[in-house]
């Protein structure tokens, strides 16, 4: 008898940890998605700045102990009723083989294709700003910041040049924008005063955001806090700032002119990847377009009533609970999946109704706001805190987020290293 056939759709949080534990003696799994490793989101940041090396920052989906199959390419759309999904091989460069589709029948489709960063339609955005989603982009952000420096230092660069060339402009006041934030100004104070003594002193972060103030999830004592601190360190803060537009040297807001910079780093929301506006289901009819599920994690069909598949899942950014929404977080991504292994796992033949519905067990959130200091919500009774405890907590909870313990190691030895000797931050 052969094995039920379980095709995963995307190799983020979710998908790569279904990938990883799904049983391979009782289904033939196989994930497909564009990306042939599957970034650690939170630990992006701190290898742009050199905190370790990129490659501890990602992991490849293939793997000799890993028996899934991966296919690199992206899915166009899904015919539930014959149960196969439409997919173009994922290769840019090479157009024959990228318009050679082909189809994938499954037995149990699981949805995690993800999102896709917001530019809300902003001209010039796609085409000169950096974003903060995979390896690739990390090392984009270290490339342009060393050329720009470069530049900064050449010795007919006239001064109000040097300024402009080393404005880093951060779009999007969230726990991401933040970090990348506290980890740039902490490589500026400390590795490049002394790789590039005459210019890094030129070196101003600002962070720009529509809303009245930076890191809306936490309670105003604490995002008040991290205000204060980031402007103490002469980062700049523009809330209620409105983008009209961008173009390579500058970008342009309502109100405020024109606004030179080196690197714009666009760091503010998700959309929906082009996949789930074809697809045949139930979706969000606010905000972020989601595919709506029931307490199973079941795709609703598209019908007014409460029809399910019942062979077809979602989780991930790309889905939410109808009647309780969850953030678009790895923690709720990695609990979901977390689930969905345990529910596949626990038969061979999946039913679901037997199955207890997914609840998520909310962890207190922790960011990092530099110079070895951060702030975590409180939870209930408990009120919130900050400081060196905060970034300890913080720090310690991003190394968890690899999922080996040979990374883990590494990473550890690395910062012990960093400590006694410094970055490396010119090898790297």
């Amino acid at each position: 008898m052969s094995q039920p056939r379980i095709v995963i759709v995307g190799s983020g949080w979710a998908g790569f940890y279904l990938a990883e534990f799904l049983s391979t003696t009782l289904y033939s799994v196989t994930i497909v998605s564009p990306r042939r490793t599957s970034a650690f989101t939170p630990l992006l940041a701190s290898a742009a700045c050199g905190l370790f090396n990129f490659y501890l920052a990602e992991e490849p989906v293939r793997s000799k102990t890993r028996k899934c199959k991966f296919i690199k390419a992206n899915v166009l759309g899904a015919d539930f009723v014959s149960s196969k999904i439409h997919c173009a091989p994922a290769f840019e460069d090479d157009d024959p083989i990228s318009n050679e589709s082909f189809d994938l029948e499954y037995d149990y489709l699981i949805l995690a294709p993800g999102c896709m960063p917001n530019t809300f339609n902003t001209p010039g955005v796609a085409e000169h700003a950096l974003f903060m989603k995979n390896v690739s982009d990390a090392m984009a952000v270290r490339k342009l910041l060393f050329d720009l420096l470069e530049k900064a230092s050449l010795p007919n660069c006239p001064m109000s040049r040097k300024q402009e060339l080393l404005h880093v402009a951060i779009v999007g006041g969230g726990p991401t924008g933040v970090e990348i934030t506290a980890e740039l100004d902490d490589l500026a104070h400390k590795e490049l005063n002394d790789l590039y003594p005459e210019v890094a002193k030129y070196l101003h972060i600002s962070i720009y955001d529509v809303a009245p103030h930076i890191l809306a999830a936490y309670d105003r004592k604490l995002h008040e806090y991290a205000n204060d601190a980031l402007l103490k360190r002469d980062i700049g803060i523009e809330t209620n700032s409105r983008i009209e537009k961008v173009d390579a040297q500058a970008l342009y807001i309502k109100d405020k002119g024109r606004i030179p910079y080196g690197m714009l780093l666009w760091v503010t929301g998700n959309k929906a990847v082009p996949l789930i506006s074809g697809l045949d289901v139930r979706k969000t009819e606010k905000g972020l377009v989601r595919i709506l599920t029931d307490s199973h994690l079941r795709v609703f069909k598209s019908t007014t009533s409460d029809e399910i598949y019942e062979n077809v899942f979602a989780l991930g950014d790309a889905a939410d609970i109808d009647g309780s929404s969850l953030p678009t977080t790895a923690e709720v991504a990695v609990q979901k999946a977390k689930y969905l292994v345990n529910f596949f796992n626990s038969r061979g033949t999946p039913v679901v109704h037997s199955s207890l519905p997914f609840t998520y067990r909310e962890k207190q959130l922790v960011s990092y706001i530099g110079s070895r200091d951060g702030i975590i919500a409180g939870r209930g009774d408990r009120e919130g805190w900050t400081g060196r405890s905060a970034w300890l907590a913080w720090r310690s909870g991003s190394v968890m987020w690899t999922r080996s313990w040979r990374n883990r190691v590494v990473i550890l030895l690395t910062w012990l290293v960093n400590v006694i000797f410094g970055k490396e931050i010119a090898k790297m």
